[in-house]
């Protein structure tokens, strides 16, 4: 199946760029360009892209706001959206991924990066590159509330939530905790559905910023 993309950012030559990387992988087709978010969001509405590659910073509309509209829930079609930023560590990172943002890049990440997003995205995965998801969620939480004395999860649940704080994948989860990827996955709904977020960047966020996440040797 071929992951259909649309690149929303106010610089052509990263357009241009993003597209030449995406258009390289035999299973991606880049379907549209757009210089802004109101223009962003009139082309997702028409060409229903399944992922949607948005910077933070754009005139008119930004991609914060794009990502809250595009993801809101109950909207009629899914479109997914990747959060890209010039920035080590934007502050708007943290309003992305409350919005839905599927995860979140560095521009300069790379081509491999950008187009493993992709695809992430369109398998509903939000685990860009355990590494950066890693070190920005810790850098996001560096004010954590305390954990709530009755936490809305159960005992196996929050195992999970602080395997996918580390940046495991459903498969290691499973291994790490002897039941099966599928196991894993019906899990990590429920943690999606109990704590109100998006994916699984989401439930990593809500680990690191209540101090649900337990450093592994």
């Amino acid at each position: 199946m071929t992951i259909r993309v649309l690149i929303a950012d106010d610089e052509e030559r990263v357009r241009f760029g993003f597209q030449t990387i995406l258009n390289s992988a035999p299973d991606i087709d880049v379907v549209g360009q757009a210089a802004d978010g109101v223009a962003a969001l009139a082309l997702t509405r028409r060409l229903r892209p399944d992922v949607v590659i948005a910077d933070i910073r754009m005139p008119r509309m930004d991609g914060l706001e794009l990502t809250r509209i595009l993801c809101a829930p109950g909207t009629p079609t899914v479109t997914r959206v990747v959060v890209v930023t010039t920035f080590d560590l934007d502050a708007y990172v943290h309003t992305a991924l409350r919005h839905g943002a599927c995860g979140f890049l560095l521009k300069h990440s790379g081509t491999a990066l950008l187009i493993e997003a992709v695809r992430a995205a369109m398998l509903g995965d939000s685990l860009i590159s355990p590494s950066v998801t890693v070190r920005l969620l810790r850098r996001l939480s560096g004010v954590r509330d305390a954990p709530d004395s009755k936490p809305p999860l159960t005992n196996r649940e929050l195992d999970i939530v602080s395997l996918v704080a580390d940046g495991l994948t459903n498969p290691e989860i499973g291994a790490e905790l002897y039941i099966t990827p599928g196991t894993v996955k019906t899990h990590l709904a429920h943690i999606q559905r109990k704590l109100g977020v998006r994916n699984r960047v989401g439930i990593a966020a809500w680990a690191w910023e209540t101090g649900h996440r337990q450093a592994r040797n």
